[in-house]
């Protein structure tokens, strides 16, 4: 099903929910929680508001499923946002009642683990974010990053359409959230690479489908994301990849695996993520970490032309596990402009 609701705008003034859908991060890191509420108040003028599991660990999938349809169903509430991602959150979606989502849609926005959130939304032909994370992208940090910031807006208040671009540089993981320097001190942040283009000078334009490439494989294992490549035809296929930096080889085992199910032929166009190559586990050093990038875009090329040599494919943007980071429509507008290598998003 290609989603055929989008979800009016919240307005200056209006409540926006702020869950914890997966893992808790407001309880590991409450300094920073509380800054990302001031700026998000701040950047939207909208009223952040906190649900029962919003900084509680170790809730329940049931507990976190009441609140989101408790969200879902309050009219006051004009808008979701995630806090963070995590790992479990496909144990959520069984318990989520979509009544008051189709009664009442409102915009939706989280990545990671908030992939499956996404996926459910499509599966009920609702336009929804893959990005956005209070604790990540908002409280952190001695700013907002400027391409963060105007897609937030965007998906939340405007509704434009606005140019992907390339801020020119990069960090995979900031500060760790129990150092007071997290509130006002990015990561270490270096030069990112040009964009790499392969495939035909055409220009497509489509619904956005994807999110995080680990979530949505495990998500179509478990049963919990569905990919009818007949409902996908003509898509723009949108993947990252996560903090658990998956070698090329299961990079590629992954996305042949979405060639098998029909994905990748279905794709009009694909957008890769400049992914992280370094965690708060691992830090290999600069050359390492752009040799890790060209390996995973050369494997993840190779495996994408064996199902379909026409969609034009572009990687190394700026979406998922990166800051500064895109917010893109899942499910909305993307155009992918080949000619004139330019990439745009409507967040209608």
């Amino acid at each position: 099903m290609n989603p055929v609701t989008r979800p009016r705008k919240a307005e200056a003034g209006d409540k926006i929910a702020v869950l914890s859908p997966s893992l808790a991060a407001p309880a590991i890191g409450p300094a920073v929680h509380e800054q990302a509420l001031e700026r998000l108040r701040a950047i939207t003028g909208l009223v952040p508001v906190e649900f029962p599991t919003t900084r509680r660990l170790g809730a329940s999938a049931g507990e976190r499923a009441d609140d989101l349809n408790a969200a879902f169903a309050d009219p006051s509430i004009r808008a979701i946002i995630a806090t963070a991602g995590g790992d479990d959150e496909m144990t959520v979606l069984p318990l989520l009642d979509p009544e008051p989502l189709l009664r009442d849609p409102k915009p939706v926005l989280g990545y990671s683990d908030n992939t499956n959130l996404h996926h459910w939304l499509w599966s009920h032909g609702v336009c929804s974010f893959h990005g956005g994370a209070t604790q990540v992208h908002l409280g952190p940090g001695p700013d907002v990053d400027a391409i963060h910031r105007a897609s937030l807006r965007a998906a939340l208040l405007t509704g434009e359409t606005l140019e992907i671009t390339e801020p020119g540089y990069s960090e995979d993981f900031g500060k760790d959230w129990a150092d007071p320097r997290a509130l006002t001190e990015y990561g270490t942040r270096e030069q990112t690479e040009p964009w790499l283009w392969d495939g035909p000078a055409t220009v497509i334009s489509g619904p956005g489908w994807g999110g995080c490439l680990e979530v949505v494989v495990l998500g179509l294992a478990a049963g919990r994301i569905l990919a009818d490549a007949s409902a996908l035809d003509g898509c723009v296929l949108m993947l990252e990849t996560s903090e658990i930096l998956p070698s090329r080889e299961l990079v590629a085992g992954m996305l042949r695996s979405l060639g098998e199910r029909g994905v990748l032929e279905a794709a009009a166009a694909v957008l890769l993520a400049r992914p992280p190559a370094s965690s708060l586990q691992t830090s290999p050093d600069a050359q390492a970490r752009a040799q890790y990038r060209q390996e995973q875009a050369q494997g993840a090329l190779e495996i994408i032309r064996r199902y379909n040599t026409a969609a034009p494919v572009c990687t190394g943007i700026p979406f998922g596990h990166t800051r500064p980071q895109w917010i893109l429509p899942h499910g909305g507008t993307l155009t992918v402009d080949a000619t004139s290598r330019r990439i745009t998003a409507s967040y209608a």
